[in-house]
């Protein structure tokens, strides 16, 4: 069974950094394609960064590029989201999801239903 559990969320001021966390169980690592996505109260659902644990690519989307960064660390099974400079606008539940390379093309692949997601955490940044 897959299983995803988030971690580091938190309150931050504008301008400051967080760490989120994403460990992963129940699958081989090497073979998925893990991603953040983020959902702010009244809004849709939106991808953050994904990273293809199979050939080390990577997306952005363009509100985060520079100032996020996502790595993976395959003996540890986790994965990471680096946010620097944060904005209000980042404020959000964030969430990590897990899907098979086999299915991933494109962010939109995610809302796949063979896609695994985590319960997500808190991240506010005040201004």
């Amino acid at each position: 069974e897959v299983q995803l559990v988030e971690s580091g969320g938190g309150l931050v001021q504008a301008g400051g950094s967080l760490r989120l966390s994403c460990a992963a169980n129940g699958f081989i690592f090497d073979d998925y394609a893990i991603g953040w996505f983020r959902q702010a109260p009244g809004k849709e659902r939106e991808e953050v960064s994904i990273i293809n644990n199979r050939d080390g690519s990577t997306y952005y989307r363009d509100s985060v590029k520079g100032r996020f960064t996502i790595s993976s660390d395959d003996a540890k099974k986790t994965m990471y989201l680096q946010m620097n400079s944060l904005k209000p606008e980042d404020t959000a539940v964030y969430y990590c999801a897990a899907l098979s390379v086999i299915f991933y093309d494109s962010p939109e692949s995610f809302s796949s239903n063979f896609a695994r997601w985590g319960q997500g955490t808190q991240v506010t940044v005040s201004s």
